[in-house]
């Protein structure tokens, strides 16, 4: 996995600790805490995973490693759910 698309179907918006995410088509809501947000925020952003990974390591100050590890089981459960598109 190279790059992270947010579909036009689906909209996000973070409000404190939590990030919302909405599926257009399915009228379903989604949130996100904590960490998670700030992934999707940079994911939106810049759409590279590495990129992406590596802000967020450098942000909280953990390693970069487990932050992929995490930011693929967060991107794997929102394509699931057809929240994000992966190449």
């Amino acid at each position: 996995m190279n790059t992270v698309r947010i579909p036009k179907h689906v909209v996000f918006r973070s409000f404190g600790s939590e990030t919302v995410l909405l599926n257009l088509a399915t009228g379903q809501y989604h949130g996100v805490r904590g960490t998670g947000g700030r992934m999707l925020e940079l994911l939106a952003e810049t759409s590279d995973f590495e990129v992406a990974a590596r802000r967020v390591a450098e942000e909280y100050g953990h390693p970069l490693d487990q932050v992929e590890r995490d930011m693929r089981e967060l991107c794997a459960a929102l394509a699931e759910r057809s929240l994000i598109e992966l190449d």
